[in-house]
């Protein structure tokens, strides 16, 4: 019998938004097995808009320098998504938490407030129990409103 680490509540619903495979495999491993979360990876603008407006998603995990990814016929990226997301009254409540490499310092503070997310994290992740905790505590802080 496998153990679940997590001792707060009812599994989550997170989508991630990431381009690189392996990337989108570590988190999305991390996040179901030490937190026991629901997990979706896409980097489809339409299929995010889709899903959040089709079910309940409680967090959303944005990487910020998406290579591949295109709305409209021209390539977007992590901040650009976060804005479309921020900027739409339906999808605006859901918690974004920006996965990124800039990890240089400023680089948290400038991406949230160019994006318009809710919080950051430095890839890659070193830290599992980190990562599950930083992903739970953005869902909490969107659901209290407690900073």
């Amino acid at each position: 019998m496998s153990m679940n680490l997590r001792v707060i509540g009812i599994a989550m619903q997170i989508v991630i938004v990431e381009d690189d495979p392996m990337n989108a495999l570590v988190m999305s491993k991390i996040l179901t097995r030490l937190g026991g979360h629901h997990v979706t990876v896409s980097e489809s603008v339409e299929a995010v808009f889709g899903l959040i407006r089709t079910s309940h998603v409680d967090v959303l995990v944005m990487d910020v320098s998406l290579s591949n990814t295109v709305h409209e016929g021209r390539p977007i990226d992590g901040i650009e998504f976060t804005r479309l997301l921020k900027a739409d009254e339906h999808l605006a409540a859901v918690p974004i938490l920006l996965a990124t490499a800039h990890a240089m310092k400023g680089d948290a503070e400038r991406l949230i407030r160019e994006s318009g997310a809710d919080a950051y994290i430095a890839k890659p992740i070193g830290d599992p129990q980190g990562f599950v905790a930083k992903v739970e505590a953005c869902a909490r802080r969107a659901t209290t409103g407690a900073k």
